[in-house]
């Protein structure tokens, strides 16, 4: 939902009805991941996707009859179906999609999630999608960390279930369907709720102001990271060089690292790109952020002669072979580049592959999904 904010809050704030399509589970290839919606506004304007055009049309459809009956319906589409080719479904996924009409009426909450998602907030949406009695389906309630639920799900115990889970999906920043028994027992089923999962979003650190870290600044940005560029030279710090990251800080990197790191500033999430190759930044920097064990990745730029003196370097300060082994050096994915910009799209890709346990390799070349599950 998150990418289609402002336009649904637009027609919520006007009062009018949205029909609203959300991926709340996939399985196999299917191409948009859980919390993936789209909109069909008042006016028949479609927002959004839900398949990346597999099956908008279908979708589409069902919305419409939605917002005219006002009950929500969980539809699912995939290779398994009969209709699949119909809806266009031919890439082998299959998706379940929770369609509902979204107004004041139907989600008054939408405001302040509005506003917590604007302020950089944590909150979690969990909705009833499925249960043996149809009255609590589209039931919701608002999780934020620290606060009780600001409704019940339909019982205590599901309360209780629901609450703890879903600030540990909050915790990772992954929206997701968890299933109950009826009451909210763990081990049961014919329960599932969905929780959109609205965390902060995640932190790319550049290290190094030079024209490199530009680009990768753009390219985290594209990629929905905060971005931030740090560098302890002023005159090369500045917003002017890095309009596209949302904070430039002058700072020695690696008091700025630590001073994060104190600040619990620092997650699971957290990417550390250290460009500057220069071993009175890079070593003191890496000898930080090699130490810790929360975040998802750090990668040094420079030549092979560079990462050797480097690692020389880091040994000589003590630091373990597992701590070196962290360190993704030379950074990015083989691609062959040349330029800032592909240097930036080599260091994207290898982010991404570590994320989501990519090869690296071309697919022409592999066999099986294409998407994980």
């Amino acid at each position: 939902m998150r990418e289609v904010l402002g336009e649904l809050m637009a027609w919520w704030r006007a009062g009018e009805p949205v029909g609203m399509g959300t991926v709340i589970a996939t399985f196999q290839s299917a191409p948009r991941p859980p919390g993936a919606s789209m909109l069909v506004g008042p006016d028949g304007t479609a927002v959004g996707s839900v398949s990346g055009g597999c099956v908008e049309g279908a979708v589409f459809e069902l919305a419409q009859e939605v917002v005219a009956a006002g009950a929500p319906v969980l539809q699912r589409y995939g290779v398994s179906d009969e209709s699949a080719f119909e809806v266009g479904l031919t890439c082998g996924g299959i998706l379940d999609v929770y369609v509902e009409t979204v107004s004041p009426q139907t989600f008054p909450e939408l405001g302040e999630i509005a506003d917590d998602v604007a302020a950089g907030r944590p909150i979690a949406v969990a909705t009833v999608v499925e249960h043996p009695d149809a009255a609590r389906v589209g039931r919701r309630a608002l999780i934020r960390p620290g606060r009780p639920l600001s409704a019940s799900l339909g019982s205590a115990r599901i309360d209780d279930a629901a609450y703890d889970d879903a600030l540990g999906l909050l915790a990772q920043g992954h929206s997701a369907t968890l299933e109950y028994g009826p009451d909210g027992e763990r081990r049961g089923e014919g329960q599932r709720i969905f929780v959109w999962a609205f965390a902060p979003k995640p932190r790319m650190l550049v290290f190094g102001a030079i024209d490199f870290a530009a680009a990768v600044a753009r390219v985290g940005s594209f990629l929905g990271y905060h971005v931030t560029v740090c560098d302890a030279r002023p005159i090369f710090a500045t917003r002017t060089r890095f309009p596209e990251a949302d904070e430039v800080v002058v700072s020695w990197p690696h008091a700025f690292l630590e001073t994060e790191r104190a600040a619990g500033r620092l997650d699971a999430r957290t990417v550390i790109c250290v460009l500057t190759h220069d071993p009175k930044f890079d070593v003191p920097l890496l000898e930080v952020a090699l130490r810790l064990e929360e975040v998802a990745y750090v990668g040094a730029m420079g030549s092979r002669r560079t990462h050797d003196d480097r690692m020389a370097r880091l040994r000589e300060a003590g630091l373990s072979e597992d701590e070196l082994a962290r360190l993704s050096s030379p950074i990015g994915l083989d691609l062959g580049a040349r330029t800032p910009e592909e240097t930036a799209i080599s260091v994207a890709a290898e982010i991404i592959a570590r994320r989501w346990g990519g090869s690296g390799r071309p697919l022409l070349g592999e066999s099986g999904r294409i998407h994980g599950s």
